[in-house]
């Protein structure tokens, strides 16, 4: 019985999971935060004080590369902010792979918004650079300060150099790039292009059903934590979005292909199509607790334990079952045991006080000829109805007994049917049965 309900729970835990190993979270850093230095830039274009500097990675199991970043008619692929995303009109680009570092050092353009898969460089100097948090960034910087031109008002001490602690390490001393031997070769773009927000458009949303990023396959800088770069979004306002990627994972969970989608939304696993809640931001809160009724599996990482509130006990909540349970909350019917249907379990160990409280009946001889006796023996009440069945459930004989005691014996008389194997099943009128088997001969 242990067992059985072991293996129960951990089904019932695991049933509204899917199979989303290859993802372990997703990252959305403060890269930077511009000041009124970098505002004063007006080459680049119309950045505002105050903007803040996204940067967006997906963080996967190590080996696993990400290679496509996706929509199609049943997941859109979405980006908004309450306020326009600023794009530097002098040296940005829609891709991050297709920004050169020399680039970089000019006015404002290392915040320029695009998307990538990983890639924040071409090739420079036989160096492809990619993106890695700053906090993992120890080969210092070549963005911002002594390394800025100072822009169209020739700031001599250079621009983006706010050290704002609200965007952690200042990008004059970590600028969240870094060589890696990993390139990916590109392999297709499509349905984004400088007409968007990525591009020359002034906007604050960007939804896609037929938008694709393809490339070979990019692994993070670090190997071990692997988190790759998806996007670079500046933006005063605050940021949301729903994310579709494919993942190649060489080692992949049970059965599963090595290549896996992950969506925001409409998951398939039939189709290796996992809804991954990780890929929605801003996180959803809310009880990530599986041991309470408020679990929610499309929560995203941010728990709310006052939204945990009711434990869940399981339990057979039929109170015409012997083992019924009031404290129950999550019915288990297979765990429910009557008399004369108690799976593979003997009822006297599952209900060790039937004996005691519950109606009895005990039938004689058995084999039977022409006449059967029953006794029952706790009735409680004055109205009893027995009943004989056939194998088939086809009711032969019926009788209302009229009692004043709680143990009697009644005559059945068996002439008028065949030889075989019968049921007879008393019941009260509280709708308490008990069922047994005789053989007439």
């Amino acid at each position: 019985m242990k067992i059985y309900l072991l293996f129960f729970l951990a089904l019932f835990i695991n049933a509204s999971l899917v199979a989303q190993d290859a993802i372990k979270k997703v990252i959305v850093e403060n890269y930077y935060i511009s000041d009124a230095n970098d505002a004063t830039d007006t080459t680049g274009g119309n950045l505002e004080t105050g903007s803040i500097t996204y940067r967006v990675y997906i963080q996967m199991k190590p080996e696993c590369k990400l290679t496509k970043i996706y929509s199609d008619p049943n997941h859109a692929l979405k980006i908004y902010s309450t306020a326009n995303f600023f794009n530097n009109k002098d040296r940005g680009k829609v891709f991050g792979k297709d920004i050169t570092k020399s680039s970089l050092s000019e006015n404002t353009a290392a915040l320029d918004t695009w998307l990538t898969i990983g890639q924040t460089t071409t090739k420079s100097g036989g160096k492809t650079y990619f993106g890695i948090l700053k906090s993992q960034d120890t080969d210092g910087s070549f963005i911002g300060g002594v390394n800025n031109d100072g822009g169209s008002a020739a700031i001599t001490s250079g621009l983006l150099t706010n050290n704002d602690p609200l965007a952690g390490i200042p990008l004059t001393v970590a600028d969240g790039m870094d060589t890696s031997v990993n390139v990916p070769t590109w392999q297709l773009l499509y349905g984004i292009d400088d007409t968007t927000i990525f591009g020359s458009k002034v906007g604050s949303e960007f939804i896609s059903n037929t938008a694709v990023i393809q490339c070979s396959g990019a692994m993070g800088v670090n190997p071990d934590s692997n988190e790759v770069l998806v996007a670079q979004l500046t933006t005063k306002g605050e940021i949301s979005f729903e994310l579709n990627v494919e993942i190649y994972d060489p080692n992949p969970i049970g059965s599963n292909p090595n290549i896996q989608d992950y969506v925001a939304k409409n998951g398939n696993p039939a189709s290796s199509v996992y809804r991954c809640p990780f890929l929605t931001y801003p996180p959803i809160c809310g009880c990530l607790d599986k041991n309470y009724k408020e679990f929610n599996d499309t929560i995203n990482g941010c728990n709310n334990h006052d939204s945990c509130k009711t434990l869940i006990v399981f339990g057979c909540m039929d109170p015409n079952a012997c083992n019924y349970d009031p404290s129950a909350n999550y019915n288990i019917q297979s765990l429910c045991c009557y008399p004369g249907m108690c799976g593979d379990r003997d009822i006297s160990i599952v209900c060790p006080n039937l004996d005691n409280h519950r109606m009895k009946i005990n039938v004689y001889p058995n084999p039977a000829i022409d006449k059967l006796n029953i006794n029952i023996s706790n009735m409680n009440f004055e109205n009893t109805v027995i009943t004989v069945y056939n194998i088939y459930g086809d009711k032969l004989i019926e009788k209302n007994v009229n009692n004043n005691s709680d143990n009697i014996t009644h005559e059945i008389d068996l002439s008028t049917i065949a030889k075989g194997v019968y049921y007879i099943r008393v019941e009260d009128n509280n709708g308490v049965n008990v069922t047994n088997l005789f053989v007439k001969n």
